[in-house]
């Protein structure tokens, strides 16, 4: 329980006496409260802090959160006024990141208090979440574990006659009797010319003889995901085949290599790119090279052209460069890693030499 307490008094100190936070997005309330699926607000005060839920939910969530007082509600706004009164709030920082204009007009039009439509609240929470907790480490650990398990046993099912959208149902299955509450994303298995969409979708495209096969997949375990990539063959491969997965497999060891605190997103993204672009395939790989993983599949830190801020001990990172070439196929190879003082630690255990089926 201290965890979520320290991260509302996180927002707590940044408050006046007069001030109150509403946290609002689903991810925002999960994280302060260690409770999920919920379509509530989190009210937080200088000095007090409520977990506001409807009727649905009100019985799950007193059973499983005791940091923070929780108060059901039939009007959510006659409610939160109440509370603002009680603690003489005049008023009110909102998530300037995830607050849509709707509700922003209907806090401002509802609420007796002043709406502020600042970036520190989106800030805070942000700079809090960035940095994994012990706990937090362990859920994605345990998200790449699943992961793992059904990537395995579903390389038995890749064969020429199969399509893409069945190996992705297969993948689904099979993570979630292994564990997970759902997958990350849409699963990423392509085949074929398809190898070339970065974020291609699964289709009724069969597997054939001399292929390349991409699995992006992740999988989400008590809120925390897993993301990974790995790209095989089936039955053989061409030698420029294997001379692209050469030059990711290198770009992709080396942005390992270059990660750990202290360093920028920049630094490792040039890493990766410098090699791809010195071997002629500049070009031909498009997107950055990593970004964070935990409660979203995608959020802070970053690796790309444009991120320049510096990586911090126990900031997860994803490693992926790759290579597409249009109509033929592309490479990607991808692990999350959370980052050390003297490096990374990769969250994935599986090998990344080029598997022929």
């Amino acid at each position: 329980m201290s965890v979520f307490l320290n991260r509302i008094d996180k927002i707590a100190n940044i408050l006046k006496k007069d001030e109150a936070a509403l946290v609002t997005s689903d991810i925002s309330i999960t994280y302060l409260t260690g409770f999920r699926h919920s379509e509530g607000y989190v009210l937080v005060t200088k000095n007090a802090s409520y977990f506001l839920i409807d009727f649905r939910y009100v019985e799950a969530v007193q059973n499983a959160v005791k940091h923070i007082d929780v108060v059901m509600f039939s009007n959510s706004f006659d409610t939160i006024n109440e509370l603002l009164q009680k603690h003489d709030i005049k008023a009110v920082a909102v998530e300037d990141g995830t607050v849509t204009l709707s509700q922003y007009k209907a806090f401002k039009e509802k609420f007796n208090a002043e709406i502020l439509d600042n970036s520190e609240l989106t800030k805070v929470i942000s700079d809090s979440r960035i940095v994994k907790t012990s706990d937090e480490i362990q859920k994605l650990y345990t998200a790449q574990k699943i992961a793992e398990k059904a990537y395995l046993e579903v390389l038995n099912f890749v064969k020429p006659g199969v399509t893409e959208k069945e190996i992705a149902a297969r993948l689904e299955f099979l993570m979630k009797m292994n564990g997970a509450e759902g997958i990350a994303f849409d699963l990423i298995t392509v085949t074929g010319k398809k190898t070339s969409l970065p974020h291609g979708v699964p289709g009724d495209v069969k597997v054939q003889e001399g292929d390349f096969f991409t699995f992006d997949i992740g999988a989400v375990f008590d809120g925390y995901h897993s993301d990974m990539t790995r790209t095989v063959a089936v039955g053989s491969v061409s030698d420029e085949q294997r001379r692209i997965y050469d030059i990711v497999l290198k770009a992709h060891l080396a942005g390992l290599a270059a990660t750990k605190a202290g360093v920028t997103g920049f630094d490792v993204d040039k890493v990766c790119r410098d090699i791809i672009k010195a071997e002629g395939y500049g070009d031909f790989f498009g997107h950055g090279t990593g970004h964070g993983v935990g409660l979203e599949i995608h959020e802070a830190p970053y690796a790309n052209t444009r991120y320049n801020e510096v990586l911090k001990e126990n900031m997860t990172l994803t490693v992926e460069p790759g290579i597409y070439l249009p109509d033929k196929f592309g490479v990607r190879i991808e692990d999350t890693v959370l980052v050390t003082t003297e490096g990374f630690e990769s969250f994935a255990t599986l090998p990344k030499d080029l598997i022929i089926l």
